[in-house]
């Protein structure tokens, strides 16, 4: 009788947890990939530079894009965006030095 209960509780936990994560999935706050290799995402982070408590600079790559955004409690600003191409040269050639 005990180990009929375990069980049920096992089974109910991992019940739970399934629920959980098909309400977080349907509200698009995360995704989940079984196997194989992800596709290129289109938006990625590529450094942070926090300035003060509240004041962030982020550089992003959109697509092909490079954009340098400014973050604080008023809102998002964009400083700067070139090809990401410009970018990556000119890591480059920081780093050959």
């Amino acid at each position: 009788m005990e180990m009929m209960e375990q069980m049920m509780a096992a089974g109910a936990v991992l019940a739970l947890l399934a629920a959980t994560l098909w309400w977080v999935r349907k509200r698009g706050l995360a995704s989940v990939v079984f196997g194989g290799s992800r596709a290129r995402r289109r938006l990625e982070s590529l450094e942070r530079l926090p300035l003060g408590p509240q004041h962030v600079l982020h550089l992003v790559r959109f697509e092909d894009r490079a954009l340098l955004l400014a973050a604080s409690p008023g809102g998002c600003v964009l400083l700067e965006q070139r090809p990401l191409e410009r970018l990556e040269c000119r890591r480059a050639e920081e780093v050959g030095r």
